[in-house]
């Protein structure tokens, strides 16, 4: 099958508690298949990264954020799945953004991207979970985020890896 080619924009949104939006996504053509994902969406064309990730929140939240709002590019990731008889080669980067207690009151997450459901994930709540988040390994990200000093390694942005989606179907 062949794969389309897609650039991404993902937003780590976090709220005055330090919990991180994830949305719920399913496959339609295989039963049970369910996972996590972050705020964000494909680049339209012209648009910069920076553009689609608050066009995106805005489209999944109702949330009007302004560009400056977001922090620098935080990380990337290059992926391949399928989706719905459709197959993906997709690159991702992660900004940082976050909300106010009145604003993540005032989201409306009415949007197909969560038919399946929302949540705000603490840290701890990432890091014991037996359901499928992605990216992998999204609560040791976002434990960098709310503690930079945690993780000297990282420069700033840093790739997260290349992944199969397919073929790498474990918990977070």
């Amino acid at each position: 099958m062949t794969l389309t080619r897609r650039h991404t924009s993902r937003v780590l949104l976090l709220d005055d508690r330090d919990r991180l939006l994830l949305l719920c996504g399913r496959d339609p053509r295989r039963p049970g298949a369910r996972w996590w994902f972050t705020v964000g969406g494909g680049l339209e064309d012209g648009e910069s990264y920076p553009a689609a990730a608050v066009r995106e929140v805005h489209e999944e939240t109702a949330l009007r954020l302004p560009v400056e709002r977001l922090g620098p590019l935080h990380c990337t990731r290059q992926t391949v799945f399928h989706v719905d008889g459709h197959g993906f080669d997709q690159y991702e980067e992660y900004r940082v953004a976050r909300v106010t207690a009145a604003e993540r009151e005032g989201m409306d997450i009415d949007t197909p991207e969560a038919r399946y459901g929302h949540h705000w994930w603490s840290v701890a709540e990432l890091a014991t979970t037996g359901q499928t988040v992605r990216p992998k390994g999204l609560a040791r990200l976002l434990q960098d985020v709310l503690d930079p000093a945690r993780a000297p390694r990282h420069r700033l942005p840093f790739h997260l890896g290349d992944f199969d989606e397919d073929t790498d179907t474990g918990a977070a």
